[in-house]
């Protein structure tokens, strides 16, 4: 059992912390506070492969292993929760689904585009009645001809407003339940397909989330993802990968609390000295640390796992449910550190607590993470 990044991940690791501290942690406030997309630094991500980072050099892609790819979500997730989020949904949903389920026609069309950073994928599941049940999906494609007649609502749904292609999942068998379910690639622009409305959230303000409307939208045949009916449970397996990916970013935004707690508590005096030096501020620091390194090792575990083509969709689970839940505590912890300047938008702080709060809800609450443990161990 080896605990220890190879060379290359080590280097890799190294690549990407230089790239964010130089090209991201400038603007992560902006991105929060003005709802700032920053085009050009995914073009940037896309260029050094960050676009597409599991996909085969084939089709556009970086090629690397599924702990790297963790790596770099943690990485970027430091410093700009939005960004993290957005190369997340990109990456595990929108073009994993289309190379773990398309045609090799499908892969060789959509996936060099949306590797270069030059554009982006979505993914739809989720419906405004249609959440944690996602079986119970709404949406319907219709084949009439050589065309699916596409109807519904989509909710939640990030980058949806500006993708260019969207793998929508919809009923077209609607007695068979979860089993009726298939995936559909739906282009931007096309007839039928509009953008609702923008959701106005809490944190990961830097990440674009859209209603997405489907008014007799008509695709042609060939857009079908996969085989007809199954494509509920290809989106069960791209969640698999999507957990583990939000388990990353949870790390890495509990890293930032960390990282910044210790540098406060070092400069902050108080009756005389550096808070750093009261035993309640250590202990709260020292618990920082060992669950933050305690969520990465099972982030890991679930990567590896996935890299040798072994089951992961439990151990995905338990990454994300834990990695959420104590980044939560993390950043909360961190802002009480802080004082009253955690609480003003002085300090990155605060910032991280309203980001981290959607790592407990995405990609399956923890509810339903719990859930996904439990029925795995029989009960």
């Amino acid at each position: 059992m080896d605990f220890n990044l190879t060379s290359e991940q080590q280097m890799f690791q190294k690549v990407i912390r230089e790239f964010c501290e130089k090209e991201l942690k400038p603007i992560a406030s902006k991105i929060d506070q003005e709802e700032y997309f920053p085009f050009d630094l995914y073009k940037k991500m896309g260029q050094m492969g960050l676009m597409g980072m599991t996909v085969p050099q084939k089709y556009g892609g970086a090629g690397i292993d599924k702990v790297s790819y963790m790596i770099a979500l943690e990485e970027i997730s430091r410093f700009c929760g939005s960004t993290g989020l957005t190369v997340e949904a990109h990456n595990s949903l929108g073009i994993g689904h289309i190379y773990e389920h398309g045609t090799e026609e499908q892969r060789k069309k959509y996936l060099p585009k949306l590797c270069s950073g030059e554009g982006f994928a979505a993914w739809a599941l989720t419906e405004p009645n249609a959440g944690s049940d996602a079986a119970a999906t709404q949406t319907t494609a219709v084949l009439n001809g050589n065309e699916w007649v596409i109807n519904g609502t989509k909710q939640f749904i990030t980058t949806g407003d500006i993708a260019d292609v969207v793998v929508v999942m919809s009923k077209t068998d609607k007695e068979r339940g979860a089993k009726g379910i298939s995936a559909i690639l739906v282009e931007k622009d096309t007839k039928g397909f509009k953008i609702g409305q923008l959701e106005n959230k809490l944190g990961l303000r830097g990440s674009r989330t859209a209603e997405l409307i489907f008014e007799n939208c008509h695709v042609p045949k060939d857009n079908l993802l996969g085989e007809k009916n199954l494509g509920f449970i290809g989106a069960m397996n791209i969640l698999d990968r999507g957990r583990n990916a939000i388990g990353a970013m949870s790390v890495g935004i509990a890293r930032g609390a960390l990282e910044d707690s210790v540098e406060y508590a070092k400069q902050r005096q108080q009756f005389g000295r550096p808070i750093s030096k009261f035993q309640a501020i250590q202990w709260m620091i020292a618990n920082i640390a060992t669950e933050v390194d305690a969520a990465r090792l099972l982030v890991y575990r679930a990567a590896f796992l996935e890299d040798q083509g072994k089951p992961f969709s439990i151990e995905a689970s338990m990454a994300k449910l834990f990695a959420a839940e104590i980044a939560m505590r993390a950043t909360r912890n961190a802002i009480q550190i802080f004082g009253g300047y955690g609480y003003t938008r002085e300090y990155s702080v605060e910032r991280y607590f309203r980001d981290i709060k959607l790592c407990e809800i995405g990609e399956g609450t923890s509810e339903v993470q719990r859930m996904v443990i439990s029925k795995r161990l029989g009960l």
